[in-house]
């Protein structure tokens, strides 16, 4: 049986614990999930080189997953533009069942293999892409034909999962397998097993930035000011990076169209 569907014995008698020890319990089962990405970071420091070389060369990051594993792919696909001031096209998610299960659960839709291969290949893969599966059970027909599809084109290919030995173990180039044990409730995989996919792909997505040339020192260099909080944010990293006041990083970065990175080469003499 997989390890995501096993009966955890801390929790048989939840039903009848207070609220108190219900969340003593399940924080307690949290607290394994940081252990458990750690045993995988060799293999997630891979997983960053591969697909930092992927983008290097031109290529995209694709995250594909179904459900709770899907969502958190989007999330993270969403979330690299504002961030890193990357193209909308990067960093490309597709969940199992399209827009509408981010909202509304669609279980059935995790169970075709050629809508996962159909999907994939209409987002026009090329062989300097990287893609990266993401299913805690590791059985998810869905992701695995896609998978396979995009190790047939010559693509680098990422497993993320939760059980040690699954298919999507075996089938992906470089498998992170999270062994986070049995949920708190039998099954119930947006828990543990969700919070260490969250976890792996923002080691993922921050370093491949990093890696490649998106983050000066520790900050956000690609920055948008796409609305006040963040336009007051690129103003605070000018600042940081040189020595003016508020009135001329603003003067600066006009002039410069709130390109941070130009903004600051200028000030240095670039």
């Amino acid at each position: 049986m997989n390890n995501t569907e096993k009966r955890n014995p801390k929790t048989m008698h939840i039903d009848t614990m207070t609220t108190m020890q219900m969340l003593e319990i399940i924080n307690e089962e949290d607290a394994g999930v940081i252990k458990a990405v750690r045993a995988e970071l060799p293999q997630i420091a891979k997983a960053i080189d591969a697909i930092a070389e992927c983008l290097d060369k031109g290529g995209r990051l694709f995250y594909i997953g179904a459900g709770t594993s899907g969502r958190l792919g989007v999330m993270d696909a969403a979330e690299c533009p504002p961030t890193y001031g990357v193209s909308r096209d990067l960093v490309h998610a597709i969940i199992a069942g399209g827009q509408k299960t981010m909202t509304q659960a669609s279980e059935n839709e995790e169970d075709s293999r050629e809508n996962g291969i159909s999907d994939l290949m209409a987002c026009d893969l090329k062989s300097d892409d990287a893609v990266v599966g993401i299913s805690a059970s590791g059985g998810a027909p869905y992701v695995l034909g896609a998978l396979e599809k995009a190790k047939e084109m010559g693509c680098v290919t990422v497993g993320i999962s939760n059980n040690k030995g699954c298919l999507l173990d075996k089938t992906a180039d470089i498998s992170i397998c999270v062994d986070t044990g049995a949920e708190v409730i039998t099954g119930s995989t947006r828990m543990k097993a969700g919070t260490s996919q969250k976890l792996v792909l923002n080691m993922l997505s921050t370093c491949a930035m990093i890696k490649t040339g998106k983050v000066y020192e520790n900050l956000m260099i690609n920055l948008k000011p796409t609305n006040i909080k963040l336009r007051k944010r690129v103003i605070s990293i000018v600042m940081d990076l040189t020595d003016y006041d508020e009135a001329k990083a603003v003067c600066a970065l006009e002039k410069n169209d709130w390109d941070i990175r130009k903004t600051v080469d200028e000030y240095k003499g670039r």
